[in-house]
């Protein structure tokens, strides 16, 4: 089949939406889903800066939602005209999946970062043959349809805004799984986030779903009034000083923290505003060496990275959509939608914050 996608053909390049080529439809246990939206990821973005690691052409896109219109053989638990998101890949074999921790999957990174399954990487091609990188983070969804494995999709009531849900496979659900796996917050808790974009403010909405009491930080006073209006204390990054103010808001410290910002700075900050026993949880991709500072893991405190929220994506993301439908998780809030022809547009608008979360939409529609 052939249908519209936005390919990323080398690293400096802007995305050209054009004509792909899937030489034929899922295997077993696989899905072919119609996308709705797909939310853009900083991590799709990263790819520019990979040095090569990353292989182009490519058909990136992560944070899909869609209709199911084929499915597989008869084990993927899934039906034509399910309605789905769509989340990273996981082997389901391993010791960590069957642990159901599949974001510690020891197949992580060939399946999600570096092109996908083997198997499917000669199916997709553009028209002149020309193979794209397969299924990035197995769905490859900046496009008018993804061919995905069925452990990828969760099914979603039919009656919640699809083409809005992607970002809940990926960003949303890092930063909410943060708070409510990872450290497993509730009432009397205090929370610091470090950098209020989409999975900064949406650890704020889910510390306040618990709960907790959040401050967000940040240098931008655009994302901390966001992150006041859903309900955390805001505080202006600062050089120095940042721990202080972080004690004297929570009345002696707070005894969780979430960095997104990968800062070495902020991070020391974080560490040195923690309680004792208290813990910082990473996401951002750290870059370079991290110099932790005298004192700052004294007291028990800990450090470790959160991937994915700690999330099995099919009981996280109903956990948030109900939160949605009650008014506790207003992630929709954070949204604008571009058509997938503007995917350039969006691209800017998403590295320069003009945008908290960017969405694609296929078929052409915005608001």
């Amino acid at each position: 089949m052939r249908f519209g996608a936005a390919v990323l053909r080398a690293y400096e390049d802007p995305f050209t939406v054009e004509e792909v080529v899937l030489a034929d439809g899922p295997a077993e246990g696989e899905g072919l889903v119609r996308i709705a939206g797909c939310g853009m990821c900083r991590t799709d973005l990263a790819v520019r800066r990979s040095a090569g690691r990353s292989p182009l052409p490519a058909v990136l896109g992560h944070e899909g939602a869609g209709v199911v219109v084929e499915t597989g053989g008869t084990g993927t638990g899934l039906s034509p005209g399910d309605h789905v998101v769509l989340s990273f890949d996981s082997c389901g074999h391993c010791r960590n999946c069957l642990g159901a921790a599949p974001a510690y999957c020891d197949s992580f990174a060939s399946l999600n970062l570096f092109g996908g399954r083997e198997d499917g990487a000669a199916r997709f091609t553009d028209p002149t043959g020309t193979p794209l990188a397969p299924r990035w983070f197995g769905q490859s969804s900046f496009a008018e349809y993804a061919l995905v494995p069925a452990r990828n999709a969760v099914r979603v009531d039919p009656a919640l805004p699809l083409e809005l849900l992607g970002p809940l496979g990926c960003g949303f659900l890092t930063g909410a799984g943060a708070v409510l796996n990872s450290f497993g917050a509730g009432p009397g808790d205090t929370l610091v986030v470090l950098g209020a974009g989409a999975v900064g403010l949406a650890a704020v909405m889910a510390a306040h779903a618990a709960g907790a009491v959040s401050v967000a930080v940040d240098r931008h006073p655009g994302r901390l009034a966001l992150a006041e209006r859903f309900h955390a204390l805001p505080l202006r990054a600062t050089p120095t000083g940042l721990s202080d103010r972080v004690l004297r808001l929570t009345g002696g410290g707070a005894m969780y923290a979430l960095d997104t910002t990968g800062a070495a700075g902020l991070i020391n900050e974080a560490l040195r505003s923690l309680r004792p026993t208290g813990r910082l949880g990473l996401v951002a991709r750290l870059h370079d060496t991290l110099p932790l500072e005298v004192g700052t893991l004294d007291r028990g405190r800990t450090i470790s990275h959160i991937c994915e929220g700690d999330a099995v994506p099919g009981v996280l993301i109903p956990r948030l959509t109900a939160l949605w439908q009650a008014g506790r998780f207003p992630f929709d809030e954070l949204i604008r939608t571009y058509p997938l022809a503007d995917i350039n547009e969006a691209e800017h608008d998403c590295e320069t914050g003009r945008v908290v979360k960017p969405v694609l939409i296929p078929d052409g529609r915005r608001h």
